[in-house]
């Protein structure tokens, strides 16, 4: 397969985004909150856990602590109990009751919609301060980078399958895809990965991504990458 060109490779991500907007339309966190700071938490306890226990957790923490103030004020060892179960349970407690306290003394209380202002908060890097400014306030701040986003722009030879860091792999592909679509792309990448492109199965029957995807890093008759 020849090198593919820049040019080409524009080309082929703009018709993966109208895609995959085709496929998960008004794709968004599938995180459960009702205001900033609850998504700020929420995506804290997401990393290496589930939606799905996450969105467990946060009902019952939601239920105790109604306020930033309630988060700042908490009980460090009572919190690491509350939140066990996501792993990781006490860097997360010192992430976000350290950026509750912050958010009081710095911000009133108020999550910040800036991403200098959000990476100063304990706990929190590009990936969590783009779920928070993509979904709670609707600003194109860069591409969300999880584990699905990485293995899916790899397998579709959109960065290198040795790229490691996420920040180099969000500004590849914040490169490659226009700034309007980078808040539904987010998501919906996040959503490919999650449902179609799995890590251990991918079903490439059934995706729509198939005919423009090189399958890099697949093993196998399926494969028909060269840039691995």
């Amino acid at each position: 397969m020849p090198r593919e060109s820049k040019k080409a490779m524009r080309e082929r991500a703009q018709e993966i985004a109208r895609r995959l907007a085709e496929k998960f339309p008004g794709a968004t966190t599938e995180l459960r909150w009702s205001n900033p700071f609850e998504l700020l938490v929420a995506t804290i306890l997401s990393a290496q856990c589930t939606d799905a226990r996450v969105n467990q957790v946060m009902q019952e923490l939601t239920r105790k602590y109604r306020t930033v103030e309630d988060y700042a004020a908490a009980n460090p060892t009572e919190f690491e109990k509350e939140i066990r179960s996501t792993g990781f349970f006490r860097n997360k407690t010192k992430a976000i009751l350290g950026a509750a306290r912050m958010l009081v003394e710095e911000f009133g209380g108020r999550v910040p919609d800036n991403m200098d202002d959000l990476l100063r908060l304990p706990g929190v890097q590009r990936k969590t301060a783009n779920v928070v400014l993509t979904a709670a306030f609707g600003v194109p701040s860069g591409i969300v980078v999880d584990t699905h986003v990485r293995r899916v722009s790899q397998r579709l030879g959109l960065v290198p399958m040795t790229e490691k860091n996420p920040d180099k792999i969000e500004h590849q592909l914040m490169d490659l895809f226009p700034r309007d679509k980078w808040i539904e792309l987010s998501h919906s990448l996040v959503l490919h990965g999650r449902y179609v492109c799995t890590a251990r199965k991918p079903n490439c029957a059934e995706c729509v991504l198939e005919d423009l995807c090189p399958k890099c890093g697949l093993e196998g008759p399926t494969s028909k990458c060269s840039r691995r």
